[in-house]
């Protein structure tokens, strides 16, 4: 009897999966619907836990400002601490400020700072991830956690085996980021050559609002603007 409700179950769960492939294509269809209007954009990562008083997030507000003042609109996760911060200053600099939301069991909630027609909310964190690559002109990386760290590798890797057209990867915080930064190069490169020289390139170490909107401006006197796929 348990064998026959076990491939019951089993035979259940196959069927929900070809349903949800639906679902999954009405995620990607609206996104790629409502993010084909939005223009250049200049993504902004970090941690949901960083509060107001930090730091990083009255950082992460000056730079959402620079990238607007020098023609970029902001896309965040659409939730609060570093995100909160990016959409904030993008909202204040009356640039564009867009919020790829996801549903999390803790810490996520919108943000009131992103534009009413630019509020995206996803259930599934890879067709979320997508829109992220595709649409961003740059990928600004603040202080976060393991969120914070997959959207970074992620990047890095789809630049690394040419999946995606090269954009900058700007690690805001030398504090935050110099350690990682230092084993990618002492252990990854130097000692066991699991990566190339030239996979680094792309990733800038900065501490201000200005350093950023300079790599961006630099890198797009050379490349056009356009999604990334």
């Amino acid at each position: 009897m348990r064998k026959e409700k076990h491939h019951k179950d089993w035979n259940e769960n196959k069927t929900n999966d070809s349903w949800a492939i639906f679902k999954i294509m009405g995620e990607f269809v609206n996104g790629f619907e409502k993010m084909s209007q939005i223009g250049p954009c200049v993504s902004i990562f970090g941690s949901a836990r960083t509060k107001p008083e930090d730091k990083y997030y009255k950082l992460a507000e000056n730079v959402a400002k620079g990238i607007v003042e020098a023609g970029y609109g902001v896309i965040t996760g659409g939730g609060p601490g570093i995100m909160e911060a990016g959409n904030k200053g993008a909202h204040l600099a009356g640039g564009t400020s867009v919020g790829l939301n996801i549903e999390l069991p803790f810490e996520q909630h919108d943000n009131p700072y992103i534009d009413s027609d630019k509020s995206l909310d996803f259930d599934y964190f890879f067709v979320r991830k997508v829109m992220f690559v595709k649409y961003s002109q740059g990928f600004v990386v603040m202080p976060g956690g393991f969120g914070t760290l997959d959207e970074l590798f992620e990047a890095i890797t789809l630049i690394q085996t040419n999946k995606i057209e090269k954009f900058p990867i700007i690690l805001v915080g030398k504090d935050f980021w110099e350690g990682l930064l230092e084993w990618v190069k002492t252990t990854l490169l130097d000692k066991f050559s699991n990566i190339s020289p030239k996979d680094l390139d792309l990733i800038h170490l900065v501490d201000t609002e200005d350093e950023v909107v300079n790599i961006l401006n630099e890198f797009y006197k050379e490349y056009g603007l356009s999604p990334n796929f």
